[in-house]
């Protein structure tokens, strides 16, 4: 009797194994695997299928690739850096469209920039967020049909992924189409959480990025669209 039970115990795992394991890689594969940009990631069975996976065999990548953008640094200095390996994400083709509309799309994250950045004077961190959230069609060369609330401040990874670190003042590929890009400061939208009267920056001369205090003024805003929601 045991042995049956046992048998019968052994059989029922095979059979959840061979007819589970379809539910088992869905439930356990949770990432961005977004090919269609659907948001809920239900194309994962591409996604393990480009990468040599199967339902049963190994159904999920178990160290990526993870979907970050490459630094783009082609040196390398040392066995095992940055420009040793490569890293990351990269683009086909042409990385910036211009829209012909005073809007730049950056094809690797899907964002639509203001192709003129330096359209505003120096604002504080709020005056910023005002600038960004009430500009539309008709101002800084927009004739893209945008309306008040379409743009905003990007937020520190935003603007974080148009640097490209081969690249200095600017850092971003040499093959930009933005024009004005200054060699400052450009506030985003990020508030830092050790001291919420400070806002994350980064330096559009290097590609460092800091904070500073949300009531001083910074010469550049650089508007953004598009990303997706939580």
């Amino acid at each position: 009797m045991k042995r049956l039970i046992m048998v019968l115990a052994v059989a029922a795992m095979c059979m959840f194994f061979l007819f589970g394991s379809t539910v088992l890689a869905q439930d356990f594969c949770k990432g961005n695997f977004d090919y269609d940009k659907d948001v809920d990631g239900s194309d994962a069975s591409t996604f393990k299928q480009d990468f040599g996976r199967s339902a049963l065999l190994d159904p999920c990548p178990p160290d990526g690739p993870a979907p970050v953008e490459k630094t783009w640094q082609s040196l390398s200095d040392a066995y095992g850096d940055d420009g040793y390996y490569h890293m990351g994400v990269s683009w086909t083709g042409s990385r910036f469209t211009d829209n012909g509309n005073g809007t730049i799309t950056d094809n690797l994250t899907g964002l639509i920039w203001l192709k003129n950045a330096n359209c505003f004077a120096e604002e504080t961190w709020n005056a910023a967020l005002t600038a960004c959230n009430t500009l539309s069609s008709g101002t800084c060369g927009l004739t893209d049909g945008s309306s008040l609330g379409d743009w905003r401040l990007p937020n520190i990874k935003e603007l974080k992924s148009l640097i490209d670190y081969d690249y200095y003042n600017p850092p971003i590929y040499w093959l930009h189409p933005f024009t004005d890009v200054q060699s400052s400061l450009y506030w985003s939208s990020t508030t830092y959480a050790n001291l919420t009267g400070y806002a994350w920056y980064v330096s559009m001369l290097d590609g460092s990025e800091y904070v500073l205090n949300k009531s001083n003024s910074l010469y550049c805003v650089w508007p953004v669209r598009g990303g997706h929601p939580y």
